[in-house]
């Protein structure tokens, strides 16, 4: 985990290149990266190195930066108009300010009453609770077939994980799994399902993993490949 974070930007060959600079107590070295997850390049260094030796590097680096920063994907906010997948279906978000119904889904679209201020917002809070209707009974019944029990199901906003299971019995999701397709959901479920029987990735751990999916491995290509995209989406606003 970081120490401490601060978005700086480089003034290069009148380029303005912003980066994030870390301060991490583990990083034996000064290094650069992309994060498509956070949407930003990281400069990361040790806590023995200076922020201006961390400058001075990232400066030197500046070509690379630039081509990284053209690499990022733009963010897709929600508002009226934007296109996001329910559960890996495209859907149009669609604003009714003179609608009574909250939010729902009809025909390709996703609707949203109310004040165009409220729509971010409404469009993160229902698919948030689309994902915990999605991801709650698929997880208890999966907990059953290993005679196990789920004793609480959190869905956030993880940026460093897609699911996490404590010894006690809780689940965590992120909320962005309801964008994904269904065997990709299921995969992500059954894998922390399956640290109830064993908190550990040990070939235990596997096994009971491909005894309550079959797509394995057609998930992890997926949420490797496709998984950053997702990041993209309720940014901006």
């Amino acid at each position: 985990m970081a120490d401490s974070s601060e978005d700086i930007v480089l003034h290069v060959d009148e380029q303005d290149l912003p980066v994030r600079l870390t301060t991490h107590a583990r990083a034996r070295r000064i290094s650069l990266r992309l994060d498509p997850v956070k949407g930003c390049v990281l400069l990361v260094r040790p806590r023995r190195v200076s922020k201006a030796a961390a400058v001075a590097f990232a400066i030197e680096k500046a070509d690379w930066i630039a081509k990284s920063l053209e690499e990022l994907l733009p963010p897709i906010p929600f508002v009226d108009g934007a296109v996001v997948p329910i559960l890996n279906e495209l859907h149009t978000i669609r604003h009714a300010p003179e609608a009574r119904r909250g939010v729902w889904k009809e025909d390709g679209s996703l609707f949203i009453s109310g004040d165009v201020a409220h729509l971010p917002r409404r469009v993160r809070d229902w698919l948030r609770e689309e994902a915990r209707r999605k991801i709650s009974p698929v997880a208890h019944t999966l907990a059953e077939r290993i005679g196990k029990a789920v004793t609480n199901i959190a869905v956030r906003d993880t940026r460093s994980r897609w699911g996490s299971c404590s010894a006690d019995g809780r689940l965590s999701f992120s909320w962005r799994l309801v964008m994904t397709p269904t065997f990709v959901l299921h995969y992500v479920i059954a894998h922390e399902v399956a640290h109830l029987n064993e908190l550990n990735h040990s070939k235990r751990f596997w096994q009971a993993v491909d005894s309550l999916t079959y797509e394995r491995h057609a998930a992890t290509q997926w949420l490797k490949h496709e998984g950053a995209e997702l990041y993209r989406y309720g940014l901006g606003v």
